[in-house]
């Protein structure tokens, strides 16, 4: 069961170009105004603007590195999968 107090989320999103990309932030909404701006991560910069496809709260910074180092070593029609599912 997740803390009330967890504020961490693993993300994937839908690039303009179609690509997926996957992060983790403690604050989802103010991450998405940064990919969307291009002053979030370097792949996203000229793939805006996206769109979250997935998202899950995790219970802490160090769970939410794990869940994503997990997703990126997927395949992309694993991360459908994952997506479709929602």
């Amino acid at each position: 069961m997740l803390s009330v107090m967890s504020r961490w989320t693993v993300y994937i999103l839908r690039c303009a170009d179609g690509t997926l990309y996957t992060g983790i932030t403690n604050d989802l909404a103010r991450r998405v105004v940064k990919h969307d701006a291009g002053t979030g991560a370097k792949y996203t910069r000229s793939r805006g603007p996206v769109e979250v496809v997935w998202s899950r709260r995790v219970t802490s910074e160090s769970a939410a590195r794990k869940r994503e180092a997990v997703i990126k070593k997927m395949t992309r029609e694993r991360k459908m999968e994952l997506v479709e599912k929602k």
